[in-house]
């Protein structure tokens, strides 16, 4: 995860100190799975890992999941949604951020670009707290770390389309 997205998981979750993770709870694991999903029409989906702030309910967690999406986004955005210029499709909310890219990959092999949809959800009782724009720009920051992330242990061309560096301003 980038130097960023360790920022932005303080704004969204209020802590810079996380419970230890599972393991296999890496990118690295979750693209091996993805990989794997790829080959086999059983799954299209799976966990890349669940956040937990120190000394948290086990209910207030983020939950960074991948979707085999099979082609690109065909229908407009929830109206709670900022629509940012990142990959194919990025969204952000103040509770959410997703990023849609394509992916040209040896580990993915076949004549078309395989199409992914990650995504950053928090799942609290509570509302999130904090200046909605921040907590937007926060888990899109996020969101944006995985899926780079994603794209460069699958070797995607070109990082999938993702720039280095998140895009914040609205498309």
């Amino acid at each position: 995860m980038s130097a960023e997205a360790g920022k932005a998981l303080k704004v969204i979750t209020g802590s810079s100190r996380f419970e230890p993770s599972r393991p296999e709870d890496t990118v690295a694991h979750a693209a091996r799975s993805l990989g794997d999903a790829y080959a086999s029409p059983a799954t299209d989906d799976g966990d890349i890992c669940h956040v937990y702030a120190m000394d948290s309910a086990p209910s207030d967690r983020l939950e960074a999941t991948w979707d085999l999406t099979w082609g690109p986004p065909e229908s407009e955005p929830a109206p709670e949604f900022t629509v940012l210029p990142m990959g194919e499709q990025a969204l952000a909310a103040p509770n959410a951020g997703i990023v849609r890219f394509a992916c040209r990959s040896e580990k993915l092999p076949g004549p078309a670009p395989t199409h992914i949809r990650l995504a950053v959800e928090r799942w609290s009782p509570e509302d999130p707290e904090g200046d909605p724009e921040k907590l937007t720009d926060a888990y899109a920051t996020v969101a944006h770390s995985f899926a780079l992330a994603m794209a460069k242990e699958l070797r995607c061309e070109n990082d999938g389309g993702l720039e280095p560096r998140p895009v914040l301003d609205p498309a």
